[in-house]
C-alpha cells in the first residue's frame, strides 16, 4: 500500500471514531483541550485558529483567552488553492469556506501567526499528522519558514483520533505539540531510560 494510500485508511478510520463521539461529550472534550493549549498562549501574539467543521474539535473557547492576552487571532482561508491566514474580528465577519468551513472575508487582511493551532484528521506520538489530505498546512508553514517566520505549531484532536504510526512523506512537517482532551503531548520528548 503506497504513503497515500494509507494516509487514507487512517484518515477514515480515525473520523469513524471522531463521529461517535455525541455533540455534549464533544464540546467538552473540546474545553478540556483547550486548557491545555492556554498554557502557550503569550502576549500580544497572533495565534490562528480553525473554525470547526462537522464533528470536529472546536478551539473557539481560546478567543477570548487571546483576547484577554491583548492577542491576534487569525483563521485560515483557501486563496488560489493555498492556504493564507486573515484576521479574525467576529463570527459576523465570516464567509463560506473550502469544505464547509467559514473563514474572514480579504478585507480583513492575512495575518503572520506566532502560534498555529492546526486540526488534524489523525496524529501520532512522533509528531505525525494527518489532515485532509490536500497539505495545505504543510505548505503554509513552509511558505511562513521561507519568509523568516518560524510559527510554533501545535496540532488539536480528540484522543480518539490517536493511531500508531502516521507515514510521513518528504512534504509533511511533524508537530512538536499535539493537545487533546487528555493531554499535552510533547512529541519532541525523549524518552527516559530505566537505571
Amino acid at each position: 500500500m503506497d504513503v497515500s494510500s494509507a494516509k487514507a485508511k487512517l484518515r477514515t478510520q480515525a473520523l469513524l471514531r471522531r463521529a461517535a463521539l455525541g455533540e455534549s461529550e464533544r464540546r467538552l472534550r473540546s474545553a478540556h483541550a483547550v486548557r491545555h493549549i492556554e498554557k502557550l498562549l503569550r502576549p500580544e501574539e497572533t495565534v490562528a485558529l480553525f473554525w470547526p467543521i462537522r464533528d470536529e474539535i472546536d478551539p473557539r473557547p481560546l478567543l477570548p483567552l487571546i483576547a484577554a492576552q491583548e492577542g491576534t487571532a487569525a483563521l485560515p482561508a483557501i486563496v488560489e488553492n493555498r492556504l493564507v491566514f486573515r484576521h479574525f474580528l467576529d463570527e459576523e465577519g465570516l464567509e463560506a469556506g473550502t469544505f464547509g468551513t467559514r473563514h474572514p472575508s480579504p478585507h480583513h487582511g492575512e495575518a503572520t501567526p506566532d502560534l498555529i493551532v492546526a486540526p488534524l484528521a489523525a496524529f501520532d506520538r512522533a509528531g505525525g499528522r494527518i489532515g485532509y489530505g490536500r497539505g495545505y498546512y504543510d505548505t503554509a508553514v513552509a511558505e511562513l519558514r521561507e519568509r523568516g517566520h518560524a510559527p510554533r505549531l501545535v496540532g488539536l484532536a480528540f484522543s480518539c483520533q490517536e493511531v500508531d504510526i502516521v507515514p510521513m512523506e518528504d512534504h509533511d512537517i511533524p508537530l512538536p505539540l499535539i493537545a487533546t482532551e487528555d493531554e499535552l503531548i510533547d512529541t519532541t520528548a525523549k524518552p527516559t531510560e530505566a537505571l
